[in-house]
């Protein structure tokens, strides 16, 4: 089987993290629709392996804490009418941890929204930071004992929780391409001592945009939603990659892994095409011929 050269890795990459769907960075970059696959499968696991391995001792004062939805293969109410549907088939959430003040993507967890997850994605957060934080997350009550558990009392916690009302003025098909109207906020102390006047979420909501902007998969009323579950998490994985450490950010006109003092200069994609080819290098070969067991 043909190799792709690091050019056309770089080019299918850059194309997978501005928002181009499988076929389309399939049709441009002119491959077989299985090959862009194979190379998300390949980054994603290289990008999450270096996440979980580099990002560690952050140096964070202000942490937001979302989850967004998207689904696979169907949508959890349609599943059990869609043939053949795999078993991770239905909703699928994405928990994301943000520090506020550089804009990194500390910890990210991909999977349902129940007790277990919020446990998961609280115990890695923690794991990852260098001291003490204030954080805010919405008012989903798994997060109550989750953070609980995950941090023991050595963190100045606080909920922002948002009522919601239908969109104002419409009606029937409108309402589907209007998003709820916030109604009204209340700030809530956990324990700790949070400063409410730090309390908020508008950074990391912010950040969801910029995810159904730079993952297809995320963007409503299409068909470029997640067929696996496995791939919609490499598309992540390679997401908060590219976010992290090679786009520069608007505002603080460098890179979130810059800002928080991971990296000295910002990465170009090679650099991440370079850590595949590394995965790819360290797997064992096969030597000799190869024979065939009798049945």
């Amino acid at each position: 089987m043909r190799k792709l050269d690091t050019k056309s890795r770089a080019l299918i990459l850059r194309l997978l993290v501005e928002g181009n769907s499988i076929r389309a960075t399939a049709r441009i970059a002119d491959v077989s629709k299985n090959t862009v696959t194979k190379l998300l499968e390949d980054a994603g696991k290289a990008c999450a392996a270096y996440h979980d391995a580099n990002v560690r001792g952050v140096e964070a004062s202000h942490v937001q804490a979302d989850e967004i939805w998207a689904f696979c293969y169907a949508k959890e109410r349609n599943v059990k009418d869609a043939k053949a549907a795999p078993a991770d088939a239905g909703d699928i959430w994405t928990w994301t941890a943000m520090d506020r003040d550089s804009k990194l993507m500390i910890s990210y967890t991909v999977g349902d929204r129940s007790q277990a997850t919020a446990r998961e994605f609280m115990f890695d957060l923690a794991g990852r930071l260098a001291g003490r934080i204030q954080l805010t997350t919405d008012g989903h009550g798994g997060y109550l004992k989750a953070v609980t558990d995950a941090f023991s009392g050595d963190v100045d916690y606080a909920m922002l929780i948002k009522q919601y009302g239908d969109p104002t003025g419409q009606k029937g098909h409108e309402r589907k391409y209007s998003p709820a109207e916030c109604t009204g906020a209340k700030k809530e102390a956990i324990f700790g001592k949070p400063d409410m006047d730090q309390v908020g979420t508008s950074h990391i909501e912010r950040q969801n945009l910029t995810m159904r902007m730079g993952m297809r998969r995320f963007t409503r009323l299409t068909n470029a939603f997640s067929k696996k579950a496995e791939n919609h998490a490499y598309a992540v994985a390679l997401h908060f990659m590219h976010y992290n450490y090679c786009r520069i950010h608007k505002t603080l006109r460098i890179t979130p892994a810059m800002a928080a003092n991971l990296v000295a200069s910002p990465w170009t994609v090679d650099e991440i095409v370079a850590l595949v080819e590394k995965e790819e290098e360290a797997k064992p070969k096969t030597r000799g011929p190869y024979k065939k067991k009798a049945v």
